[in-house]
């Protein structure tokens, strides 16, 4: 079979997907008990707001089926759903938009790859990139391009807190030194660590993306207004060269896919026409569902009563755990997020790597995800070391009990790790 360059890039399975398959194979036909699975991205099932979705979706069925599901609808999406998240951001944050400056997609990774394929590549004025300005970031973005080089990520500014923590800062200088941007691109708050843009932060991007005359694509899938799964310093901001993506899924929602963008008529536009060109537009009974759930108040209510409580007290009983059970001989770190839905940590030695670890934790019938697949570029990351693959990730979304049976083996494990180097030299 010959494949065309993007269809050879499109076609290939990323790090993190490879996981993904592996612990799918890994565990059919087994009992899920037997398995303890700290790597899934999936969101917890609180049950408040599962009951919020499917009453939703269920008031959708019966009163707009006929009307959503058995005819096409608008590419740039549903007259309900654009008039309520109008009305929704007007009354939230006081902006003054329309519908023209909003999209609704099939999720927001949808219109990630919309952004990419329409801001970045190939061009009359040669190759433009996506920039992510500081990674690890989340994975998926580096399959937005369909053509070799297309995402670029800045490696960020480490800085070592205490015993056992650190933190990422943005390398605005480093950023500065890019060329060839097509497009800015950051989750905030992040995936893999949770980590926040700050007011400063995120007021240097904006100016970046602004002397460029380019878009930057701020991804709040983790972030406000919903799911709010961190502590969430800066709100997001209205900027003409700024598109905020806007998603269901850590809500509660991600199998329906269903997200939005809110950017200047002038980005909208042209994500509007890919989505036609594309997929036509996102499925209409999810988009009648979300309408229903931010119009009445219940995902606020539900946001802030459930989902930020929930993730927030699973923080702080893994960070109690890591604190007790791993290692003291041994020099991990935490990244100091604010919240989230996972744990980042960074192991500094020398005999530590990230595949090792996800082999003998495997072995042990625990899943992690290993931290090499967040960075662009993990064996030449400048700063520490090895230190992009000397990371991983933990899930915070699977009951507690997984999680301290997890966290117990991971330490056993790298005491191993640890003694098999010293026996080695």
């Amino acid at each position: 079979m010959q494949l065309s360059l993007s269809g050879a890039k499109m076609a290939g399975v990323s790090g993190l997907r490879s996981i993904m398959d592996d612990v799918a194979s890994s565990t059919s036909g087994t009992s899920a008990d037997e398995w303890l699975n700290l790597s899934v991205g999936n969101p917890a099932p609180i049950p408040e707001a599962r009951e919020m979705w499917r009453d939703a979706l269920a008031n959708a069925l019966a009163g707009d089926f006929g009307q959503v599901s058995c005819r096409y609808g608008p590419s740039r999406g549903s007259h309900v759903l654009l008039e309520t998240i109008v009305d929704y951001f007007r009354r939230t944050y006081g902006w003054s938009i329309g519908p023209e400056n909003i999209v609704v997609g099939p999720g927001s990774q949808m219109l990630c790859f919309a952004a990419a394929t329409i801001f970045a590549g190939p061009g009359a004025q040669g190759d433009r990139r996506v920039v992510l300005p500081m990674v690890p970031d989340y994975t998926g973005y580096q399959g937005l391009c369909m053509h070799d080089g297309g995402v670029v990520g800045v490696p960020p500014l480490v800085q070592r807190e205490g015993d056992h923590r650190f933190r990422y800062a943005l390398d605005h200088e480093r950023l500065r030194q890019q060329s060839d941007i097509g497009m800015l691109l950051i989750s905030s708050p992040g995936n893999p660590t949770s980590r926040s843009l700050s007011r400063e932060d995120l007021d240097g991007l904006t100016a970046e993306a602004e002397k460029r005359n380019i878009p930057l694509v701020l991804d709040h899938a983790y972030g406000a207004p919903f799911p709010r799964i961190a502590e969430v310093h800066v709100e997001p901001v209205l900027h003409d060269n700024v598109i905020n993506c806007f998603s269901a899924s850590k809500a509660g929602l991600p199998g329906e896919r269903i997200g939005f963008a809110i950017g200047s008529p002038r980005y909208m536009d042209t994500l509007a026409a890919f989505m036609s060109n594309s997929v036509l537009h996102a499925p209409q009974l999810a988009q009648a569902g979300l309408s229903r759930a931010l119009r009445g108040g219940r995902l606020d209510h539900v946001t802030r009563t459930f989902i930020t409580p929930y993730y927030s007290k699973k923080k702080r009983f893994a960070e109690q755990l890591l604190s007790e059970l791993m290692p003291s001989d041994i020099n991990w770190r935490m990244h100091s997020g604010v919240g989230g839905m996972f744990c980042w940590i960074w192991v500094d030695h020398d005999w530590f790597d990230d595949i090792v670890l996800y082999g003998r934790l495997k072995d042990r019938r625990v899943f992690v995800v290993p931290g090499r697949h967040f960075f662009v570029d993990p064996l030449s990351t400048p700063g520490p070391e090895g230190h992009g693959t000397r990371c991983f990730r933990i899930s915070l979304s699977a009951e507690e009990k997984v999680i301290a049976e997890g966290i117990q083996r991971i330490a056993v494990v790298l005491r191993e790790m640890r003694d098999a180097a010293s026996a080695d030299r």
